[in-house]
Parts: C-alpha cells; structure tokens; sequence
C-alpha cells in the first residue's frame, strides 16, 4: 500500500475539496451568522430547521453514500458534488423564502454527503497508509480549517468592500446587496475546485481497484457491524460533532455578550477558523508519534473545562483577554477530537476496502446532532436571551464532551489492551 501511495498533492485536493463543499450551507452562516439572520428574515429557530433538515436528508445519505465510495473512485464523486452545491449558491444568492431555503437546505444534504462525505474519508484513509493516519486526518481537519478561515477572511473582506455606509449603520438592503456578492464569489471558487479534483485528483490503478469493490454484500457490513469501534465511533463522533456545532454560535455570543457589532462579530468567527488548521496540523504530527486513542480522550477532556468557563458565566463583555482565552481552549479541545475521531479507524480493526460503508453507518448515528443541534441552540437562545441562553448552551457543551470522554476512554482501553496482549504474546 505505501508503494502506491498517492502523492502530496492528492492530499491537498481532498483537504481543499474537504472545506469548500460546505462554505455555502455551513462557514457563511458560521462567520456571518448576525447578517444571516437578518437578510434571510430569520430567528435562530428558523435557521436551526434549516440545518435539521440539512441533517434529515444527511442521515439517509450518509448511509446509502457510504456503500457508494467503496465501489467509485473518490474523484469522480467528490467533483460531482462540488458541482452540484455551487449550483445550489445560485439559488441561495436569490436570497429565497423561507419555504425554498429549508428545500435547499435539504438539497445541500444530499449532495455535500451522499456524493461527498465517505469518498472524502477514504481517500484520506488511503493517504495515510499504515503509518501516517493521525497525520493524514490531522492535516485533513487542519487544512480544511486553513481554507475555511480564507474564505472567511475572503468573505468579510467582499462583505466590508460592499457596504457603503459605516458598518453600525448599513441598512439590511445594504447588507443583502454585500452578503449576495459574497455568496457568489464562493460558489464560483467551489466550481473551480470540482474542476481540479477532476482533472488531478487520481491514483494508481492497481491501489483503485484494492480500495474499491464490485457490490456490497449483506454479509459484509454484518461483519462491519460487528466491530466494537464502529459502535464507539457512533458515540465517539456525535459527541464531537455536538461540540463542532456549539462553535457556530461564537460569532453571536461576540454580538449578544460581548457587544460587537457585524463585522466585529465575523472577524471572531474568523479568528476561531485559523485555531482549527493549528490544532489539526499539531494535533496530527504528536499522534503518529505516540496513540491517537489516547489524544482522542484527551481533546474531550479539554472540551469539557473549555465549555465550563462558558457555562459558568464568568464572561462579560468587560472581559475581552478571558473571551478569546476561553474560545481557544474550546476550539482546541473540539478541533484535536474532530481531526482524530476518523484517525483511530485503524486501531480500531475496521478494514480499509470498506471505509466507506463503516463510514457511512458510523455517520447515520455519529452525525444527527446536524439533526438536532441546531434547533436546540435556537430554542434554548430564544427562550433564554442574552447571556444566559449562551450559557445553557455551553452546558450541553459540557455534557457532550463528558459522555464522549467516557467512550474515548473505553475505546482507548479497549484498544490499548488488545494491542499490549498482541505485544505479549
């Protein structure tokens, strides 16, 4: 397998494909969550049901798109999908109601995981070989933090350039005519990608035709089931995702708590996108050289005390240095548990040929929280303003990140054991 190793660009393809296929449903509204709200007319409820119904349709694809990336190549879909969510930002530029914005929202979960999501995971898998998996998906999740973090810094930029007035005062028709120009510029740059990944993001023929299969049997993801990691995976990345998602609402706590204004509030957003390719990057070097199980459980546990100086309300916005201290350790603790949760696949006995249908039934459970995590920020934001609904949030932070420290520990030890016993014997 390493003879045939795809090259270092292959890797910066996926890492580049990994972000852009997500700006348009996810970063934009991350980095610009308060103009979100308003130039779509929506409270945070509304949009919660926009990314629930994202997550609905996700659900169903992660499954039946996980059997798929064993039998293509991961090129052909990942650019397929590339292709399909810019056309989706066209749509979306139009600034529609709220009845073909949850429609496109749905859209957006089909082609961003059906076509996308295993493909991607897989080809990082094969990458990473039998020696570098914590370097491949540290770098995966690092990378795709870097473009993220540009194409925020990109986007606050268009944005800025296009209001006239002072920014505390644009007007929500200025700040739609600006948001417009920026949605456009992104789904044009996701095209250009597709392109790319098309035209060279290949491998060899003889490592093609090892990773892919003619049909998945039923015997076969029996025996995929039948591995204890793919069960703590399912917990494992849900907890981790819930937090992941949590991060969406930095940008809005800047505005409610800290009191910034639109462009302020970007700019944290921003700021917490270029900590993620750090972390990755750190995170994926260390564990190669050492157990990404026990990295895992670690990040949780970080997590956790992270969430808690939220939780606890001792941040004002009198306290700008403890602010940004706090938001840091969150995003350590998040960013280190989603660059290594895929990484430990092979510790965990789960064969290469069939990442991406242990992918795929991992993801059915592992990923509701695009279900279900954003209508409860939006419910428990609207029904507690100001820094107290912040706070509840940061509470479910905390208990995610503790049920996810217990099975990062199982996993760990469960693992850590069989590999010592192998040792012995």
């Amino acid at each position: 397998m390493n003879q045939t190793k795809p090259p270092w660009y292959f890797l910066l393809l996926v890492i580049l494909a990994g972000e852009s296929v997500f700006i348009l449903p996810f970063v934009l509204s991350r980095v610009f969550r308060p103009t979100v709200l308003e130039v779509f007319n929506l409270d945070n409820i509304q949009l919660g049901i926009c990314f629930s119904i994202y997550g609905t349709v996700a659900l169903i694809s992660y499954l039946f798109g996980g059997a798929l990336a064993d039998k293509f190549p991961p090129r052909k879909l990942i650019a397929t999908a590339l292709w399909m969510t810019a056309l989706g930002g066209l749509i979306y530029s139009g600034f529609p109601n709220y009845t073909i914005l949850k429609v496109l929202y749905g859209y957006w979960g089909f082609t961003t995981i059906f076509l996308f999501w295993a493909p991607m995971i897989k080809a990082t898998r094969v990458w990473g070989g039998n020696t570098s998996q914590g370097k491949a998906f540290g770098f995966l999740d690092g990378g795709r933090g870097l473009v993220g973090a540009l194409f925020g810094v990109l986007g606050v930029f268009i944005f800025s350039l296009f209001i006239t007035s002072e920014i505390s005062e644009a007007t929500t028709t200025e700040s739609k005519a600006a948001f417009k120009y920026v949605i456009l510029v992104s789904s044009g740059i996701v095209s250009i990608v597709g392109v790319l990944v098309w035209l060279f993001m290949k491998m060899d023929h003889e490592l093609e035709k090892q990773i892919t299969v003619e049909k998945i049997t039923i015997s076969q993801v029996l025996e995929v089931l039948r591995l204890p990691s793919v069960w703590l995976l399912m917990i494992i990345i849900l907890c981790a995702y819930v937090g992941y998602k949590i991060t969406d609402v930095f940008s809005l706590y800047a505005q409610d708590v800290m009191l910034y204004d639109q462009v302020q509030s970007a700019q944290v957003g921003t700021f917490l996108l270029f900590i993620r390719p750090i972390i990755g990057v750190f995170i994926g070097v260390l564990t190669d050289r050492s157990q990404t199980t026990f990295w895992l459980l670690i990040s949780f546990i970080v997590s956790f005390f992270g969430a808690l100086l939220f939780a606890l309300g001792i941040i004002s916005d009198s306290e700008t240095a403890l602010f940004f201290i706090s938001i840091l350790v969150v995003a350590t603790g998040v960013y280190a548990a989603r660059s290594l949760y895929f990484a430990v696949m092979q510790k965990g006995k789960i064969p290469l040929v069939f990442t991406g249908t242990a992918v795929g039934i991992i993801s059915l459970i592992g990923y509701t929280p695009d279900i279900f995590a954003g209508p409860a920020m939006g419910y428990l934001l609207e029904n507690s303003p100001g820094p107290k609904g912040h706070q509840h949030v940061f509470w479910m932070l905390a208990l995610f990140s503790f049920i996810g420290g217990l099975a990062a520990w199982y996993y760990y030890k469960l693992y850590n054991t069989q590999k010592n016993k192998f040792k012995k014997g």
